[in-house]
């Protein structure tokens, strides 16, 4: 299936050739996922259950499922390391420092359901349900928000948050600052991978992509982007001169349709380049982006996976939400090896959705962060932090639901 790409304006960056071709979702598989949602229950994957009630606050309060978030704290060091977690219940973007006593530093505004966070020198870029926020770091505060070229429709009440909200979802930026990627989701339709030029201060070209793609990763290279299309079992590989897309379906229990749990949810681009993808505590996919082969790594965590994010060991940590699907084990934390095979398991007292690598100076051990921001019941209003020698468990009290965090640098005000 061919994959096309349509741009207004974009540059010629002198990149690898275009990308080879590949599909469009069809309309037969809309279809039918629109007659699966309407059939199944509230609480099965797939279904458009309305989240928990948001909260609407630039500083969330704290609720009964964690003790209280303090208030913000005094200015961090100039230019330290901080985590950036999108608080999806409100309209929030929480600013970070899990190792002081007071961890919450800020919270800025940036806009409704707030889902993917990016980061490039001083500047944070959010996904939300009404467009892209663009965040002064420095100044921490919310500078534009820019409607997206698919924008959706508002949706009010309960059904402007959660999982099945339209809007932007997964978020990317390049590494060279010039262009920022997001995935932008409009019921029913397949999803857009939409690029925001940084120089122009404007969306200059979308490609189509699958189906809710709740992640969108970075060529360290600065020659693609690619989605992680949930709901279709694909990645598309996206090249950034010309647009073009390349899917490879992703379905190692085979494509079990839109009711299915085993599904791709997010991905981590490893140290030789390929795209890691965790399914189900059960098995870690390796993509390799520019062919579209394959390895497995088997796994035993056996729980169902979501966030994963490859640490500067090459560790890949997966965030294990527990049994749903062929996943029969509790919500945990893998530390699997993909060269090795070698994994240690560590239980969690809650599911989380996304997972980041907190190392605030070069010579400190790495330690591994979860959002507990969980798309679905069972999510925590806290972070989780993990030591992957010990095992030993940390939480960090934090509302609003955490659902995406990042670790970045904060700069001086």
């Amino acid at each position: 299936m061919l994959g096309t790409g349509r741009m207004r304006g974009a540059r010629g960056r002198g990149r690898r050739g275009a990308l080879g071709a590949a599909g469009a979702v069809g309309a037969a598989r809309v279809a039918a996922a629109l007659t699966a949602v309407l059939a199944l229950a509230a609480c099965a994957p797939g279904s458009l259950a309305p989240a928990p009630s948001p909260t609407r606050a630039a500083r969330p309060s704290a609720s009964a499922s964690a003790s209280a978030t303090p208030e913000p704290s005094a200015d961090p060091a100039p230019d330290r390391p901080v985590l950036f977690a999108s608080l999806a219940a409100s309209d929030g973007l929480a600013i970070v420092d899990p190792d002081r006593p007071e961890p919450l530093l800020d919270v800025v505004e940036v806009g409704r359901a707030p889902w993917g966070v990016a980061a490039h020198e001083g500047t944070a870029y959010v996904a939300t349900a009404d467009g892209l926020a663009i965040v002064d770091l420095a100044a921490r505060e919310r500078t534009a928000l820019v409607p997206y070229l698919h924008q959706p429709a508002p949706q009010a009440g309960a059904e402007g948050f959660g999982e099945y909200r339209d809007g932007g979802l997964g978020i990317a930026v390049s590494p060279d600052g010039e262009q920022v990627a997001v995935a932008v989701h409009r019921w029913p339709d397949p999803a857009w991978l939409e690029v925001y030029d940084v120089d122009e201060g404007a969306f200059t070209g979308s490609a189509d992509v699958g189906i809710r793609p709740f992640d969108v990763l970075a060529d360290p290279e600065g020659d693609w982007f690619a989605t992680v299309d949930h709901d279709s079992y694909s990645v598309s590989v996206v090249g950034r001169a010309t647009l073009a897309v390349e899917r490879h379906e992703i379905a190692p229990f085979g494509d079990l349709g839109f009711a299915g749990w085993e599904k791709p949810h997010y991905g981590a681009v490893t140290a030789d380049g390929r795209i890691a993808l965790p399914f189900q505590g059960l098995v870690t996919v390796l993509l390799d982006p520019a062919t579209g082969a394959t390895d497995r790594v088997e796994m035993t965590a056996n729980s169902h996976s979501h966030g994963v994010a490859a640490a500067p060991d090459g560790t890949l940590v997966t965030a294990g939400t527990g049994a749903f699907g062929t996943a029969r084990g509790m919500p945990n934390a893998s530390f699997l090896d993909p060269a090795s095979g070698d994994e240690r398991v560590v239980p969690l007292e809650h599911p989380h959705e996304t997972v980041a690598i907190w190392q605030p100076e070069p010579d400190v051990p790495w330690t591994a962060v979860l959002g507990g921001g969980f798309t679905r019941d069972g999510w925590w209003d806290g972070l989780t932090l993990v030591d992957p020698a010990t095992g030993a468990v940390r939480e960090v009290p934090l509302a609003g639901r955490p659902q995406h965090v990042i670790a970045a640098v904060l700069p001086a005000e």
